[in-house]
């Protein structure tokens, strides 16, 4: 029989076998799945995850989209903030209890989240202030996309649908936003048709 290893100690190997490198994310998910079939003769089901839970527990720090870096010197646990009872009902009122990106709320039978506005994984704070209340549907896609590339689909969308509707004041506004998304080279990977 085999011996069991689990998942993420075998990714904590991969990275502390490679330090202070950035890695890109197939490099890390080849080697971990080949490995674990190896040691363990199974397969190894969605490294994706324990590569965000290193990275969201301060184990591996987050280069950019899809690249990783173990450094030593800075491994640290930290604790990640989450927001109180009393936070969340403070933000859910200010908002009043409404997605703050599509309008749908309670009593349109939406589940409603309070959501970090800068991610926890990113340093962000439970405060007020970088609170946000969000519907199930646009939490799971913040989560799947950096803030700014949901602002960007989400800008595109309207583009689309200004122009479909013939609304030049709300195309022209939906142009200057999604310009400074190209002037700033934030999301070029997201296209955007004229």
């Amino acid at each position: 029989m085999k011996n069991l290893i689990k998942q993420e100690d075998l990714l904590i190997e991969f990275f502390k076998n490679n330090p202070n490198r950035d890695i890109n994310h197939p490099e890390v998910v080849d080697w971990v799945t080949t490995q674990y079939k190896i040691r363990v003769g199974k397969v190894f089901r969605d490294p994706d995850r324990g590569i965000r839970k290193l990275a969201q527990s301060g184990f591996l720090i987050k280069v950019a989209k899809g690249v990783y870096k173990y450094d030593p010197s800075l491994v640290k646990q930290r604790e990640l903030e989450d927001f109180t009872t009393a936070q969340k009902k403070i933000i859910l009122k200010r908002d009043n209890y409404k997605c703050v990106i599509c309008g749908r709320g309670i009593k349109d039978g939406v589940e409603l989240h309070v959501d970090h506005i800068k991610p926890k994984d990113l340093g962000g704070k439970a405060t007020i202030e970088n609170g946000q209340t969000l519907c199930s549907q646009h939490n799971f896609l913040k989560k799947n996309f950096k803030q700014t590339e949901t602002g960007k689909k989400m800008f595109i969308r309207l583009y689309e649908l200004s122009k479909k509707e013939g609304n030049k004041e709300l195309l022209d506004f939906c142009t200057k936003i999604l310009e400074v998304f190209e002037e700033n080279n934030i999301n070029g990977h997201i296209i955007w048709k004229r």
